[in-house]
């Protein structure tokens, strides 16, 4: 019988011990990982997105137990970067002999949404430009072929999942920006929103020391 006082300190006490937790939350920023941010019934949580080459047939390949929407946005992401390899300094047969391999782990638990999007081509140019993700940013947001930034759902719920996994700046699309009288203030303390149109506005906030090298 109560009262009881819960705290930090005994919360485990009574929920036991965590169930779930972050697979990559204690990495450093590295190449071909990117942070996504998800919506979910019971609240927002961030989404990691890995992304390698491998030698193969330019095929994709594309693991994680991806709903058939998010699948869609993997090859938009892909056929994005395809179409701008120039920026990268890469030659266009680059993928001739090129397989494109994106994971979201946790490959038990089903996904789907648009709003990855933009995390996903995030971290396969990181991979082609060979220059890490920053970690302390997430980003959602449905991405275009021609690299435009959609607007998603849940940016509220979004942003609670990211303070709570350490974040400090998010990446949201431009019409997003009337979504943001929901957030609490406490999390616009903690957290730096930048809002964006296209994918030339993103690579730079996301992706340490990158800068267009187009190949002539």
């Amino acid at each position: 019988k109560g009262p009881f006082h819960i705290s930090k300190g005994n919360l485990q006490k009574y929920l036991g011990v965590p169930k779930f937790i972050a697979e990559m939350d204690q990495e450093d920023s590295q190449i071909g990982l990117s942070t996504g941010l998800a919506w979910t019934q019971v609240g927002g949580e961030v989404l990691y997105v890995e992304a390698t080459l491998i030698q193969g047939k330019g095929e994709l390949i594309i693991t994680g137990q991806l709903g058939e929407v998010m699948q869609e946005s993997a090859r938009a992401a892909v056929s994005y970067a395809r179409a701008h390899l120039s920026f990268f300094g890469l030659e266009e047969n680059f993928f001739e002999n090129t397989d494109v391999h994106i994971h979201v782990p946790a490959g038990a638990i089903p996904k789907d949404g648009p709003s990855a999007g933009i995390a996903m081509a995030t971290a396969l140019i990181s991979v082609l430009t060979n220059k890490p993700v920053n970690k302390y940013v997430a980003m959602t947001g449905e991405i275009t072929l021609r690299g435009r930034v959609l607007p998603i759902g849940g940016l509220k719920e979004k942003a609670l999942g990211a303070l709570r996994a350490g974040i400090k700046t998010i990446i949201i699309p431009e019409k997003n920006m009337k979504d943001l009288t929901e957030i609490p203030a406490n999390v616009k303390r903690k957290i730096k929103f930048l809002m964006v149109k296209n994918m030339k506005e993103v690579l730079p906030i996301a992706i340490d020391g990158y800068t267009v090298n187009e190949k002539k």
